[in-house]
């Protein structure tokens, strides 16, 4: 049987898988909800707007802004966004001076969708 070189082979590998899914939620581009079901898409420059509206923004990996499209509930408002952690942004409406005005929403990263087509073929054990 083979022997390990070294004592910390397995625990290095471990982390070196862990590493990619740590790089990419530390940035703004994901899906994106509010409690009281709306939701939004950042992929890069582009956003799908809570109406579900296409548009493009100014992206940074931490920051997003832009402005509301005019198909929109409060179309022209400017809408700035800040990553705050790797499951939390917050969005501020009506550009950068807001922020000492008003407190901002709280958004989450939406939970996986779980599908349930197929379910009926599911044979469970019981």
């Amino acid at each position: 049987m083979a022997r390990l070189r070294s004592p910390l082979f397995l625990p290095l590998a471990g982390l070196a898988l862990l590493m990619p899914v740590r790089a990419m939620a530390d940035v703004i581009d994901g899906d994106w909800c509010f409690p009281d079901g709306r939701r939004f898409e950042i992929r890069g420059p582009d956003i799908v707007t809570p109406a579900g509206s296409r548009t493009m923004g100014d992206y940074s990996r931490h920051h997003f802004v832009y402005v509301v499209p005019e198909s929109d509930p409060d179309a022209g408002k400017t809408i700035d966004m800040r990553l705050m952690n790797e499951n939390t942004v917050y969005l501020w409406m009506g550009g950068p001076t807001s922020e000492t005005e008003a407190p901002p929403q709280i958004w989450h990263r939406c939970l996986p969708a779980v599908s349930l087509e197929g379910a009926a073929d599911l044979h469970l054990p019981g």
